[in-house]
């Protein structure tokens, strides 16, 4: 078997990827961009390892010998599902590897903004503080997380990590359902509009789809309280970055938190790479899942993949 992993550096030079090595004939590539790219470097091989470089048929056609995917990611909106499905080519992907590292993020970030943790260390750092002839300072107003509603959209592997959390902090926990189709019982299932209207913090933690794309837009901030936060940890365009600038610019919510963008990285034709103000916009480098922990797992969790899948028993397949 000769395995191919498109996006080797994804998880990050760092972490070892040699154990792959132990199920085939290993070939690696820094990165994998293009449709041309990737027909190129997949032409030959029998497993393809991919995060973000496209899987479908203008990718895949002249690669006659792929019979599995494996996403170095618990997302897969890079493959054409379908399309694999009809060539019979399993898609597999990694779960949970990152629950942790992602609903940690999701707090260093809300704490960051409601405490105005950069407003803080500037005054320090400054003098400021050091010229002061008091003990304490207070000048820009925080607020406690007990007693406040965190709202949650996507209520998942991380989303119910993110409610355990909020929880213990004293937050009444609330979440939608995009789809209707949430089993959980443990909180308080509300309506897209009940969400924005009463969520102090509202993280998201959904997948990208039809459903959510642009979830967040000009109609839905405006909803929301003026001290709100709104965290953004799972895929950007479930955003809508123009309307979000447009809504920190006029002050419609508080702040936000961002590790994900509609297009990465950061574009300058992003408005929101003009806000510089970190006490009104954090935004992080998609690295939320990324802690040395994650990354070993998620390697793992792709060799796990594979061995499954010589083995005669694929698991985590999200085409079957």
């Amino acid at each position: 078997m000769k395995i191919v992993v498109l996006e080797r550096n994804s998880v990050g030079p760092d972490i070892s990827v040699d154990c792959l090595g132990e199920l085939g004939e290993l070939v690696t590539y820094p990165n994998t961009v293009t449709v041309e790219e990737v027909r190129e470097r997949v032409k030959d091989a029998d497993i393809v390892v991919a995060n973000k470089s496209p899987m479908r048929e203008d990718s895949l056609k002249d690669a006659p010998n792929v019979k599995l995917i494996c996403e170095f990611a618990t997302g897969y909106d890079n493959c054409d599902l379908d399309y694999c499905r009809s060539r019979e080519i399993p898609v597999c992907n990694v779960v949970n590897y990152s629950t942790a590292m992602v609903a940690q993020h999701t707090f260093t970030l809300a704490l960051a903004l409601s405490q105005k943790l950069p407003h803080y260390d500037d005054y320090v750092k400054s003098g400021a503080y050091s010229a002061q002839d008091r003990f304490s300072n207070f000048d820009v107003p925080f607020y406690e997380l007990d007693g406040k509603t965190w709202g949650i959209v996507g209520m998942g592997n991380i989303g119910q990590r993110v409610a355990r959390i909020a929880e213990s902090f004293g937050c009444r926990v609330i979440f939608h359902s995009v789809t209707g189709k949430s089993t959980v019982t443990d909180y308080e299932q509300v309506d897209k509009d009940t969400l924005l209207a009463e969520s102090d913090f509202l993280s998201l933690h959904c997948p990208l789809s039809d459903l959510t794309r642009d979830f967040i837009d000009a109609e839905a901030l405006k909803k929301m309280k003026k001290s709100a936060y709104l965290i953004n940890v799972a895929r950007g365009p479930v955003v809508n970055n123009p309307n979000l600038y447009e809504a920190l610019e006029v002050g419609e919510i508080a702040g936000a938190g961002l590790d994900v963008l509609e297009k990465e990285p950061l574009q300058l034709s992003n408005p929101l790479s003009k806000i510089k103000d970190s006490n009104k916009l954090i935004i992080t480098p998609h690295l939320a899942w990324g802690s040395v922990e994650a990354r070993e797992r998620c390697v793992q969790g792709v060799y796990d993949n594979i061995k499954a899948f010589l083995n005669g028993s694929p698991i985590h397949v999200v085409n079957p």
